[in-house]
């Protein structure tokens, strides 16, 4: 019993050391880059990478790489050469991926097709032509509901176009015909304070581009995928696979 409680001292002992010392090396590291780029943006976190002696700095989604002294800097991307594996994407990946429980779906269209057990979350605009390239994948893909949140940000035309859809009696149906069919819909009113919101999250999570898919799991992808690809994601977000997962 002696013995034991020994053993077990000694290990709180080491890691509290280890929290102490790895708590100086981030203070150090701040400290150096704060006094050598003065205008530096602040920085959020700081933590230890896989190579011994190399700290990842992180501002907002920003990833930069520096020694324990904070006298060299690098930004790029950090290749695990045994797996082949893009740290440094993995990382980004993890830190843009969005809780799905957190979107707002009562600001969002929904369309369900077949039994909707599979879920996806799309912001789109209505001009987007890679959207509409999508949106006939998509056709193609059975049991889901799609979340699809207006998110008119390439011109003023989208913004009209997107107040039309929300404001349609139809606003799946509406969609589609813009989409598919390049039938706009008809002029309407409503509130479109949805449309509002959708922009002030997509800014918050740092969405610029569309079409934008964020999938049950978290992860999300920019871009236009074919049918297949979507399949292949939606599988990987039934298995619960994160985001970080190569």
């Amino acid at each position: 019993m002696k013995l034991t409680t020994a053993l077990l001292t000694t290990a709180a002992a080491i890691t509290l050391a280890l929290s102490l010392s790895a708590n100086a090396q981030e203070a150090q590291i701040r400290q150096a880059l704060a006094e050598r780029f003065p205008k530096l943006e602040k920085i959020d976190e700081v933590r230890a990478t896989p190579l011994v002696g190399l700290y990842e700095v992180r501002i907002g989604t920003d990833l930069y790489y520096t020694d324990a002294k904070g006298d060299y800097v690098l930004h790029g991307n950090l290749i695990d050469a045994k797996s082949r594996r893009n740290l440094t994407q993995e990382r980004v990946n993890k830190l843009l991926a969005v809780d799905f429980s957190t979107l707002p779906l009562k600001d969002a269209v929904t369309i369900v097709r077949g039994d909707g057990r599979r879920r996806l979350a799309i912001f789109e605009d209505p001009n987007c032509g890679y959207c509409k390239l999508l949106e006939r994948s998509l056709q193609q893909v059975s049991d889901i509901t799609v979340y699809l949140f207006l998110y008119p940000i390439l011109n003023d035309d989208s913004t009209q176009k997107s107040r039309n859809i929300w404001c349609a009696k139809d606003k799946a149906g509406a969609w589609q015909d813009q989409m598919l069919r390049n039938k706009p819909a008809a002029a309407a009113d409503c509130d479109t304070s949805a449309l509002q919101r959708n922009l002030a999250f997509g800014a918050k999570h740092k969405i610029t581009g569309t079409p934008t898919m964020i999938f049950a799991n978290g992860s999300r992808v920019p871009g236009a995928l074919d049918a297949q690809e979507v399949e292949k994601r939606l599988a990987e977000a039934a298995g619960g696979k994160s985001p970080s997962t190569p």
